[in-house]
């Protein structure tokens, strides 16, 4: 059966996704931070593009998320928005809220919510944490600005975890989860990220929740899926978890690439007749 071109297909909001929920159609979410990525993930047809704080890691080199401050995330975030805005204007963009930037106090979550959504055309914004946020959530979504929620493995608390082990494999931690999910949903998330948890805990999550789950290592449980863009192109070797399906190799199609133009120049054939002027 063809699917319908990503042109054809309507903007995605919080109400087409709690549609598509109900319905029990996937979605398909993955994360960039730039403008070339962007255009080309809109017009994919993926529902939804994460602005992660994952570039802190992919982008800039750092060992964990933590160093990436508000105003680096809106520098990716109006790069991205350019890029969808440029094609077909149909992925909702979501943006993390970096470390330290709602976890002070509800005013300042509220002050960098909106000064995330005020300097570009975003459509929503993304924390870590479950009843320890739920005040900020309600104040950022009473204001107009959607939130999406992410439980399990927080990147943001890896220093409190101490490794990337799958988390909620014991029983209080999985209660704790479940509540925390009701709880975000009742503070007025549209959706929430369960990262690296156990499949039969997310389908539990999911089916008790009106709103959708996406998962990432989550199982096939969830409403729908997120990935690392840099990961599932293989841009990235060194980090491999199970969870990632890699649908392509770029890192190695761009290595040959580069030791082709390299060879190409120093042997003088690049650049051509042709290609002068």
């Amino acid at each position: 059966m063809n699917q319908p071109s990503a042109n054809k297909l309507p903007h995605v909001t919080t109400r087409r996704m709690l549609d598509m929920k109900q319905r029990g159609e996937k979605i398909a979410m993955l994360t960039a931070y730039d403008y070339t990525m962007a255009r080309i993930l809109d017009r994919s047809g993926v529902d939804a593009i994460l602005v992660g704080d994952s570039a802190s890691n992919v982008f800039a080199g750092h060992n964990t998320t933590l160093p990436m401050t508000v105003d680096e995330m809106i520098y990716h975030a109006k790069a991205v928005v350019r890029g969808v805005h440029a094609e077909t204007r149909r992925a909702m963009v979501v943006v993390d809220m970096p470390f330290m930037s709602y976890q002070l106090s509800s005013e300042d979550a509220v002050r960098n919510a909106g000064k995330i959504m005020k300097e570009h055309e975003c459509d929503a914004v993304k924390m870590e944490g479950g009843k320890v946020i739920a005040e900020a959530v309600k104040r950022i979504t009473d204001i107009g600005i959607p939130v999406m929620g992410h439980l399990g493995l927080m990147p943001q608390s890896i220093y409190k975890y101490g490794s990337y082990k799958v988390r909620a494999m014991e029983d209080e931690e999985a209660r704790q989860l479940l509540e925390d999910a009701k709880i975000i949903e009742e503070s007025g998330a549209f959706a929430i990220v369960l990262e690296k948890i156990p499949s039969k805990l997310a389908g539990e999550v999911s089916r008790s929740l009106t709103i959708p789950t996406i998962g990432i290592g989550a199982g096939p449980e969830c409403d729908g899926q997120v990935l690392v863009i840099n990961d599932m192109l293989g841009l990235s070797n060194e980090f491999r978890p199970r969870f990632v399906r890699r649908y392509a190799d770029l890192s190695s199609v761009i290595e040959q690439a580069v030791k082709n133009y390299v060879i190409d120049v120093r042997s003088n054939s690049f650049p051509s007749e042709e290609e002068s002027y």
